[in-house]
């Protein structure tokens, strides 16, 4: 799962497949337009009709745009067969390892993998980007959480060091380095969001590698930097696995205050049931509980402050006015009630949003005609400037808003997470993190079941590890 919001630098995606194919396909154009040296030197040697060995050699060498063509060839030949331009993609690297688009032959490899649904080959391919680029924070963020998802002991160590490497980057980046949109103040929270929620990725490696001691300093480490329910989840989750229940109650507690219930999230559903089997173990039943959960809601909201966010006022989803990206015109949701809304939160710095991309477009796309549905990308960043230049190289099909307070609404604390809301306004699906095999698959079968207005819909699905 990718941190919230934004690493407040231009840190910019992982390059689009389709920008790399163009972009080979016009150096391919240009360099056809003129006839290949070695070329030149073969047809001077053939009308002399004789030559000496050093032109001889040279006649025997490959064309200089001869890798372009290849490359060019491999793309076109694949058409929209995925698994086939992956091959060729692959075969093209093994003849020339050294291609100077070598890393946007990678970035094509872990999107095409990813869509193949083959995490071990796109963690591969990520990794070598990370490698090449070990500044890029996006694509290591997309190593970190295929790498988490592997669940193999010696990739999760690897995560673990990305992760202590966007743990430094985010802890070194300077005040001077913020965008000119950004106030001092909007740059210190979003430095401690991303802080907060790194180290809580971190955290969950060294448990998944049973290292609970080090879990637990991360945890209380991203607690101390921000206030979330998540690290206090997860503290919850660290004190129940030592079997201190009253400091699992205790944090689960916290969560629970601090998690956004405005639209009685599943999430604080699941906090709610964590804090009550380890009430019941503790004290034999429930009684005193409300109570406690009380007086921690307001120690929590004291301690983390208060701040007027945007559309406060708002009760449903159908209330909300937001903004078009990236103009900033208005885009109320008024028009949604009730419909089954479908949602999917990013931001321009989250890799694994990019990869999570194409999967919602493809769900979104059947459901083009129906009225009854409708589709929206929620950008969450902090820095907006950064959303214009994103949008202009990606083009997304669907429409783009930013989200306003629709992300605390909803209680979205990780990125990306797709949401739907069914007819009655409540939320209905949940998917975090990357897709999962059957991520498309479930999406559209959540929102044909929104629709009908089945009730059995499964209230969360998290795609993420």
């Amino acid at each position: 799962m990718a941190s919230r919001r934004s690493l407040f630098t231009s840190i910019f995606l992982t390059l689009l497949l389709s920008s790399a194919i163009c972009t080979e396909r016009v150096c391919a154009q240009s360099e056809k337009q003129t006839v290949p040296p070695a070329a030149q030197d073969k047809k001077t040697a053939d009308k002399n009709g004789s030559t000496d060995k050093k032109t001889a050699d040279k006649t025997t060498d490959p064309p200089k745009d001869t890798a372009a063509e290849e490359l060019q060839q491999a793309i076109s030949s694949a058409g929209s067969d995925r698994a086939a331009l992956a091959r060729n993609l692959e075969a093209y690297l093994g003849k020339y390892p050294d291609s100077p688009q070598k890393v946007q032959i990678y970035r094509a490899l872990v999107e095409a993998h990813l869509q193949l649904r083959d995490t071990v080959r796109a963690a591969d391919y990520a990794e070598r980007i990370v490698a090449v680029s070990p500044d890029d924070m996006s694509i290591t963020l997309v190593a970190i959480q295929l790498l988490q998802r592997s669940g193999d002991e010696a990739g999760m160590k690897r995560a673990v060091e990305y992760a202590g490497r966007v743990v430094a980057f985010v802890q070194r980046t300077a005040m001077d380095e913020k965008s000119p949109q950004m106030s001092p103040e909007e740059w210190k929270s979003a430095k401690a969001r991303d802080r907060s929620s790194v180290l809580i990725l971190r955290g969950q490696l060294y448990l998944k590698l049973r290292d609970s001691a080090a879990a637990q300093k991360d945890f209380e480490t991203s607690y101390a930097t921000l206030a979330t329910p998540g690290a206090a989840e997860k503290l919850g989750e660290v004190a129940e696995l030592n079997k201190d229940l009253p400091g699992a109650i205790k944090q689960y507690a916290r969560a629970f205050a601090l998690a956004d219930g405005a639209n009685n999230t599943v999430t604080r559903r699941e906090i709610r049931q964590k804090i009550g089997n380890v009430w019941r173990m503790t004290h034999g039943s429930e009684d005193g509980l409300g109570e406690y959960l009380l007086h921690s809601y307001d120690e929590a909201i004291a301690a983390a402050g208060t701040s007027v966010k945007k559309n406060a006022g708002a009760h449903e989803v159908s209330e909300f006015n937001l903004r078009k990206a990236p103009d900033g015109s208005p885009y109320p949701l008024a028009s949604t009630k009730g419909q089954v809304v479908v949602v999917s939160f990013w931001a321009t710095w989250c890799g694994p949003c990019r990869a999570l991309e194409p999967q919602f477009e493809r769900v979104a796309s059947q459901f083009a005609a129906d009225k009854e549905i409708s589709f929206l990308e929620a950008d969450c960043d902090d820095d907006e400037s950064l959303v214009a230049p994103y949008l202009e190289q990606v083009k997304p099909r669907v429409p783009v808003a930013f989200a306003d307070g629709l992300d605390h609404f909803l209680a979205v604390n990780s990125l990306p997470t797709v949401v739907i809301i069914d007819r009655g306004g409540k939320v209905s699906y949940r998917a975090e993190g990357l897709g999962e095999d059957g991520f498309e698959r479930d999406l559209t079968a959540a929102a044909r079941r929104a629709m009908s207005g089945d009730a059995s819909v499964p209230p969360r699905a998290t795609s993420g590890p």
